[in-house]
């Protein structure tokens, strides 16, 4: 049997991966809510409470003149950071790399203002992920690698971190597949348990015909979370592979 048939390319891995990559980030109706809500509220006065308004629309006039307005107010931390967190997460439900691209922009601001804010520092580094997926760009998925060591820095066990570092090395062109791996495994190591590093490890030893090994972490997957949206498309992956093995 022809071998290629059965060859799981990178990038099918890469579709799979990001499914559920962007699945994770989008909001849920709660979340877009309070988005709504902090865009409403960076309308008014600082010391308005905000609104929970479910009707409120956030449209492009609206979005840019709230980033012209940070412009403005270009050594406002807080300002910098409030606006570029909501609209990072209003970004990844429209995967919009352009508007990506404006919240690095304040995110990378207010990180110059504070370096030790952990969650500024890792949604810059999460925007810079996106982007570089977006666009199938190496330059940004190196900025997103380079700002994950920096937050590890500050957070060595955060296996969420960890992982998306590994998703760097295997996001490039070429792939820097024993990288990936060991910082997944590095991630294991933390958390034994942690579903997506058992996910990715999965389809990542797959994307290498390494079926046996590939194997013995869908199986933990499986303990960890028998309702994991991609198993049974890494359980098909595993027996073309196997069926590949056995026929050649």
């Amino acid at each position: 049997m022809n071998k290629k048939l059965f060859w799981i390319s990178p990038v099918a891995v890469l579709i799979s991966f990001f499914g559920g990559f962007f699945l994770a980030n989008a909001l849920n109706k709660s979340e877009l809510n309070t988005l709504r809500s902090e865009m409403e509220r960076l309308k008014t006065a600082p010391n308005t409470p905000p609104q929970n308004n479910s009707e409120i629309s956030l449209s492009d006039e609206e979005i840019r003149q709230k980033i012209a307005e940070a412009d403005k107010n270009s050594d406002n931390f807080t300002f910098q950071k409030n606006l570029g967190l909501a609209l990072y997460r209003y970004a990844t439900t429209k995967q919009d790399d352009k508007l990506l691209s404006e919240v690095a922009r304040l995110l990378t601001r207010a990180n110059q203002q504070n370096k030790q804010d952990y969650e500024v520092l890792t949604t810059l580094g999460n925007c810079f992920f996106d982007i570089g997926y977006f666009k199938k760009d190496n330059e940004n998925l190196i900025k997103a690698r380079e700002i994950y060591q920096q937050a590890l820095q500050q957070k060595p066990n955060d296996v969420d971190v960890r992982t998306d570092l590994g998703l760097t090395y295997f996001l490039v062109d070429p792939p820097e597949t024993e990288s990936a791996l060991a910082e997944f495994q590095n991630s294991l190591q933390i958390d034994p348990k942690h579903e997506k590093a058992l996910q990715v490890m999965a389809q990542t030893l797959l994307s290498q015909n390494k079926a046996s090994e590939a194997e013995q972490y869908l199986k933990r997957l499986k303990e960890v979370n028998p309702e994991n949206q991609f198993l049974p498309e890494i359980d098909s992956r595993l027996s073309q592979s196997k069926n590949s093995t056995s026929n050649q």
